[in-house]
């Protein structure tokens, strides 16, 4: 009996410990999580403006044509994946990485993996992979999603991959975190003007077109710069959540491992009076 109960003692230690981390790193994901919710909704006028202006530029020009829209028969896909640098995180990466697999099923593709996770895990499973450069999606910058753009932006011109498709997760709120998967080349066709209303003449040098293939690359990195913002925030909310959880279960461990113990002091202080009061009567 007191080996039991000495071993009841030792684990509650031991939960009580792990407590303790889970607390802390969520303490930690609340902190970034207000840090990475405020970049976020920095960075959503940027990418905003600048699909706007992509509108209008092709809604102007009825005979608008631009190798982005350019549409010819799929035989590589690439995919930009940017997951987490840890685990921890509930099922935050296994859910983006389930989603890209059902996409990537069947075809043959290349991945832009951004986060040591996602790195990590395409190089398990020998997939063809465009750089490694952009693993810490922590450190990724506003400097890097250009040289992201640009880099798929010249691979589709080159004929390298004829589909692009960023995978990334949205941050629905604090509770809710929805992987997604967007294409971004080819680009979809301008749709024709609905309404009478006149349009604004608007001059653009040297061209329409060349003014819309510079802008492009642009609209690309802001997209992934965007879905970087919302993978770190929805990143740090399932951390948090996860730990939340964590903390809670230890606690209901904790309460019914003291519960365990008191009853087996309990047995163990009745057996010692019954063995005294035994020894009396003789």
């Amino acid at each position: 009996m007191a080996g039991s109960m000495k071993d009841i003692k030792l684990r509650i230690r031991s939960v009580q410990s792990t407590m303790q981390i889970t607390k802390a790193m969520e303490l930690v994901a609340s902190s970034k999580l207000r840090h990475a919710r405020e970049r976020m909704e920095q960075a959503r006028p940027y990418f905003e403006t600048l699909q706007a202006t992509l509108a209008d530029i092709a809604a102007a020009n009825t005979e608008f044509t631009s190798p982005y829209l350019a549409r010819r028969p799929v035989k590589k896909t690439c995919y930009i994946v940017i997951a987490g640098d840890r685990g921890l995180a509930g099922g935050y990466n296994a859910n983006l990485f389930k989603l890209v697999a059902q996409a990537a099923e069947g075809k043959e593709c290349c991945v832009l993996p951004v986060g040591k996770k996602a790195l990590e895990h395409f190089q398990r499973r020998g997939m063809s992979i465009l750089t490694e450069a952009f693993s810490p999606v922590e450190d990724v910058t506003v400097s890097d999603c250009f040289s992201m753009s640009r880099l798929v932006a010249q691979g589709f011109l080159k004929g390298e991959f004829d589909e692009i498709h960023l995978c990334y997760t949205r941050f629905e709120s604090m509770l809710t975190q929805t992987a997604k998967t967007v294409q971004m080349l080819p680009m979809a066709a301008p749709k024709p003007r609905e309404d009478k209303r006149p349009r604004s003449l608007m001059l653009y040098e040297p061209s329409s077109e060349a003014v819309y293939d510079a802008i492009v690359p642009e609209y690309f990195a802001g997209l992934i710069w965007g879905a970087v913002c919302e993978s770190e925030a929805s990143e740090q909310a399932a951390r948090r959540t996860a730990m939340d959880a964590a903390s809670k279960n230890a606690g209901e461990m904790i309460e019914n491992l003291n519960l365990r113990y008191n009853r087996a002091r309990q047995a163990a202080i009745t057996q010692e009076i019954t063995e005294i009061v035994a020894g009396a009567e003789q």
